[in-house]
């Protein structure tokens, strides 16, 4: 069974969230799934609702091995640039695909039956609302259980997958998580990950640095991380000093790192296990 860590990024589109009028809730619940799934979030990409930039980030996701999800454009105003700047980056036609078709007439029929008005499919509103059916040539869709407008997924010649979901939180979660549990499910547990660490009081990174280099080339699944703190309510001055990798080395690493700090005569606080 391969191991290697999974590469798994973040695309996160729309001026609202570069101009402040909303906060990015994305992030810290993306990494939420992930973590359930013992999976590990790589890097996250903030991009406006502008075409030739989301393009440029495209191309370069479509081009490296891993899984992306991107969340937000893939509507049908004149602002949503997602869609098409996929099939730039593929090189290829946008197309209404068969099924989102299929899915976006019933949504429209659902939407006349609650309204009490008659179907027509040539009304230039529901006609309008088929943009949103227009995928990359050889896309797969994303079922949304919110609505029935689906999202889409995409592969690059890279070798890089990326699953194109709303902006809307209340679609965007569980359509990652169908993508997750449906797609990627192989990938599960391949990037589990524990912590470790301890408070250390009044003390200086340039001094902890020496320890945190040895204890990372002694032990080289893991990772040293140092959090320092200069005003904390309960702590005051302190630096949380810790390691983190695979659960299986953290112990040993972790154990290596509070001997090394004893030896030092630094003194610890509380220590945190995550």
């Amino acid at each position: 069974m391969n191991t290697d860590k999974p590469s798994i990024g973040l695309i996160v589109i729309g001026d609202e969230i570069l101009s402040g009028k909303r906060q990015d809730k994305h992030v810290p619940k993306v990494i939420e799934l992930l973590q359930a799934r013992g999976l590990q979030l790589t890097w996250a990409h903030y991009v406006g609702d502008d075409r030739a930039a989301i393009t440029e980030v495209l191309r370069q996701a479509f081009a490296r091995d891993g899984v992306v999800l991107s969340t937000g454009g893939i509507g049908a105003t004149p602002d949503d640039h997602t869609r098409q700047a996929a099939a730039a980056a593929l090189g290829v036609p946008l197309t209404l695909h068969p099924e989102a078709k299929a899915l976006i007439e019933q949504r429209i029929r659902d939407m006349c039956a609650e309204r009490g008005e008659p179907y027509d499919p040539s009304r230039p509103d529901h006609v309008q609302r088929l943009q949103m059916g227009y995928f990359p040539e050889g896309a797969t869709i994303i079922p949304n259980p919110y609505n029935k407008i689906p999202g889409f997924s995409c592969r690059g010649p890279g070798g890089g997958m990326v699953h194109f979901v709303p902006g809307f939180p209340v679609m965007a979660w569980p359509m990652i998580e169908w993508v997750l549990d449906t797609l990627h499910r192989d990938l599960h547990g391949r990037a589990a990950q524990r912590e470790r660490s301890v408070i250390v009081y009044g003390a200086m990174e340039a001094t902890l640095t020496p320890l945190m280099e040895r204890i990372e080339a002694d032990h080289p699944q893991v990772r040293v991380f140092s959090l320092p703190s200069v005003d904390h309510p309960e702590h005051g001055r302190h630096i949380e000093l810790g390691v983190k990798g695979p659960p299986e080395a953290v112990q040993t690493a972790y154990d290596a790192l509070l001997a090394g700090l004893r030896a030092m005569a630094q003194r610890l606080g509380p220590e945190m296990v995550r």
